[in-house]
């Protein structure tokens, strides 16, 4: 045999990989947002009927019966192959899944003579470049840019004609104590919540700009130190910490400044802990918190269509009924300088 011959990788005895099936999409558009592939500018519903209404993409999914296990979107531009979506579930990893999508990706490819396949990495996701390094992929010297072509109810993008971001808030509130019974307290991890009585400014930030990252939170971000401190630092707003193997992996912060209502203002977890099921944990404690210390008349959220598509759902499961929505138009903090310039 050939020593540049690369050797199919064998999978696991009742292990599949197979062509996307329209009974698929529920498991699958979970599974990305379980693997944190999912972001508040790209509609993964859309992106599965692109590729499943042209001649030059394909989903592949790794299956063990009728579980899915993994995922890989492969696509070619008329001069190169795309990767896009790999992902494989927490419980089914170091089985050889994520290699073996990968060629089954590289095979299609060929079959079409394409002869080269490239793909992108997000910084939040830089992890991964050891896995794509060890089947290898190796970086190039391109730069890449970009334009949105369709308007989306996403964050507007650097370059757009008007530089103005739109989006919708939706405003949630509950009146009593929900009834619902904890979820599990993830097992494989130490996990702790703490916390910060009057948290530093600069641990603050770190928190803040780490949660809010991909989602385009700026409000705080444009404070100066003073005007942050005398938010984060007064002794009616609570910043709990989780902790994750001593790390901290996100963070929910209680304003009760307006009494008797309770203000749940963030909440979110660090992009390398998403899909951990932490997040459900990190918000019932935030709620059993509101309601046992401060028993509030309301218990109040919001969530825009800039946030995580799963955050508006995931409040209504806790107990949160929405009672308004409004759209907002501000100039695109990107443009103004209060955010970097990055997405993809």
């Amino acid at each position: 045999m050939s020593k540049n011959k690369k050797m199919k990788p064998s999978l696991p005895k009742g292990h599949e990989i197979r062509a996307f099936m329209d009974a698929d999409e529920t498991a699958l558009l979970a599974l990305w947002e379980a693997c944190g592939l999912v972001t508040a500018w790209n509609d993964p519903s859309e992106d599965v009927t692109l590729a499943r209404t042209c001649n030059s993409a394909q989903i592949f999914v790794a299956v063990y019966g009728p579980e899915l296990l993994g995922s890989v979107m492969v696509g070619f531009d008329g001069h190169r192959g795309w990767l896009y979506y790999l992902a494989v579930r927490e419980d089914a990893r170091s089985r050889g899944l994520g290699e073996a999508l990968v060629r089954r990706a590289e095979t299609w490819l060929t079959g079409h003579r394409v002869p080269k396949v490239q793909l992108l990495v997000r910084d939040n996701n830089l992890s991964t470049c050891e896995f794509y390094a060890r089947v290898g992929y190796h970086p190039n010297n391109c730069r890449i840019m970009q334009r949105w072509l369709t308007h989306r109810d996403a964050p507007a993008v650097p370059g757009s004609d008007d530089g103005l971001l739109r989006f919708t808030v939706t405003f949630l509130e509950m009146t009593e104590r929900p009834t619902m019974p904890p979820p599990p307290v993830p097992t494989r991890s130490k996990v702790a919540l703490l916390r910060a009585v009057k948290p530093t400014v600069a641990f603050y930030r770190f928190l803040y700009e780490r949660v809010g990252m991909s989602w385009l939170w700026w409000e705080r971000q444009k404070l100066d130190d003073e005007s942050l401190a005398q938010i984060v630092q007064d002794e009616a707003v609570e910043v709990y910490v989780l902790y994750v193997e001593g790390v901290p992996a996100g963070f929910a912060e209680l304003d009760c400044r307006d009494t008797p209502d309770v203000a749940l203002a963030y909440f979110g977890l660090m992009p390398e802990f998403i899909g951990q099921g932490l997040g459900p944990y990190l918000l019932y404690s935030a709620i059993d918190i509101a309601w046992s210390q401060h028993q509030p008349a309301r218990l109040t959220v919001n969530t825009n269509t800039l946030d995580h598509p799963r955050a508006l759902p995931l409040y209504q499961r806790f107990g949160f009924q929405p009672v308004r929505r409004q759209e907002e138009e501000v100039i695109d903090p990107r443009r103004s300088g209060v955010l970097p310039l990055d997405g993809a």
